[in-house]
């Protein structure tokens, strides 16, 4: 789906989030112009530099789930970090290049799934060989040293041909054929299995170490012997689940999954920076404000362009789009160092969300809250509907709650629904009636107190 056109990445991000158009059309201009830049001339493509975005707003309004449906919506390697996570160099925490490390990681394993899923097919049939070399033991072998369950199997057996002999082609295609029909399935075998535990070891290194690439897990495997290969008692459906998996690893070529890995990271991943607000600030003297500005500058390497060391190699980050978010209620965008501030052109201000908004979001999206209760309460075999008063009369208290105290935005709908539908939630597995019909006056009831009371209001919403 990366060649969308812009209209149709907003028509997509609509069906889950309300509103927020300017957001939506910034974000689908930059994933469209990453489509555009792969078809420009080579010699002008390394050129084009992305155009980061920072989305600016009070939480709950939909910075986040803009993010996480983008990443549904392209075949890029997305992963979101929080910027509060990353410390200055010196400082215990993790390093800002760790996030290069993490992308092509999800890439690789993206490719890698790929390509296993390309090769299915082969590795069924690899695994289904090794299967019947399993069930037809080879000359002189005692019949059902690799069968469990012998008594119920030698029928089966015994009707391909005489196990006690070398297997002719038919007998072997006569066992093949029962293999598909199912036939065998509930038989038991016993499985090599290479036993490849590895003793758990937590490593809290600084980021010297990750800067030399060295994976401990792997140093340490090489390192310690290999566990002798045990034998495993499972059937031959679950067998043939495991010898395909370990085929289709095979199979795939991983120095061309790494390679095709990095290039994808390089020129199509995306970073979505979160909580970028929270190291925004002047230097103070000390306290837990001392590394913010030290974060910010490790940062602006990797977001202007510099070329991260891992395992597989280096990465270049020159192509890849930084998407930053952050409420910026006790900072500015203008708190950020000035270079910092360069590398994200793009400013998106995202709105507060009020009654007509809440609305929208407890009904229409395909994910709806509403939705989401009816269908929680449907496994219970409770029937439960909303008026279209009652509904107006929640986004009314969710506005009003907002108004009064904290601006969670959305997410304040959650903490509403949660408050006035939890006896209905509790009850739902005794319940008589069957069939509930929330009503405005119900909500009022429910509400009503909290309403009146501030500080109650404070405490409980």
């Amino acid at each position: 789906m990366t060649d969308l056109k812009p209209a149709e990445i907003v028509k997509e991000l609509d069906k889950y989030i309300i509103g927020q158009d300017r957001a939506k059309r910034s974000v689908a201009i930059a994933l469209r112009n990453r489509w555009r830049r792969q078809n420009v001339d080579a010699e002008l493509r390394e050129e084009i530099a992305p155009k980061n975005i920072i989305l600016i707003g009070p939480t709950g309004v939909g910075k986040t789930e803009i993010a996480r449906r983008l990443a549904r919506l392209t075949d890029s390697p997305f992963i979101k970090v929080e910027a509060s996570k990353f410390t200055e160099v010196g400082y215990v925490g993790r390093d800002v290049e760790s996030m290069v490390r993490d992308l092509l990681e999800l890439s690789i394993n993206m490719i890698k799934s790929r390509e296993q899923e390309a090769v299915k097919v082969k590795a069924r049939e690899v695994a289904e060989e090794r299967i019947l070399d399993i069930l037809l033991p080879a000359p002189g072998e005692k019949p059902g040293t690799n069968v469990h369950e012998f008594k119920d199997a030698s029928a089966d057996l015994k009707a391909v041909g005489d196990v006690k002999t070398a297997p002719s082609p038919s007998t072997r295609e006569k066992l093949r054929k029962m293999l598909h029909d199912g036939r065998m399935d509930n038989r038991y075998v016993d499985l090599e299995v290479s036993d490849r535990a590895m003793p758990m070891v937590e490593i809290f290194s600084n980021t010297g170490m990750e800067e030399m690439g060295i994976n401990f897990k792997d140093m340490l495997s090489g390192m310690m012997p290999k566990g002798p290969s045990k034998k495993r008692k499972m059937t031959v459906a679950e067998a043939l689940d495991v010898l395909s998996q370990e085929e289709a690893q095979r199979l795939v070529d991983m120095d061309k999954v790494v390679k095709e890995a990095i290039e994808k990271a390089e020129q199509s991943g995306i970073i979505f920076l979160d909580e970028i607000d929270k190291i925004a600030g002047k230097e103070k003297s000390g306290g837990p404000d001392v590394s913010r500005e030290g974060v910010q500058r490790d940062l602006l390497p990797i977001v202007e362009g510099s070329t991260v060391t891992t395992k597989y190699g280096p990465v270049k980050t020159n192509h890849i789009l930084f998407i930053a978010s952050g409420a910026f209620h006790m900072s500015k965008p203008s708190d950020l160092i000035p270079e910092l501030q360069g590398r994200f052109p793009i400013r998106v201000e995202l709105n507060s969300l009020g009654r007509k908004e809440f609305v929208r979001i407890l009904t229409e999206p395909r994910n709806a809250l509403l939705l989401q209760y009816i269908a929680l309460l449907r496994t219970e075999g409770v029937s439960v509907s909303f008026e279209d008063d009652a509904v107006e009369n929640i986004a009314q208290v969710a506005e009003d709650v907002n108004n009064h105290t904290e601006n969670i935005g959305a997410r304040r709908l959650h903490t509403l629904m949660e408050h006035l539908l939890e006896d209905i939630l509790f009850d739902a597995p005794d319940i008589d009636e069957k069939t509930i019909v929330i009503q405005k006056s119900d909500v009022d009831e429910k509400f009503k107190d909290i309403r009146d009371d501030e500080d109650l209001s404070r405490f409980i919403l």
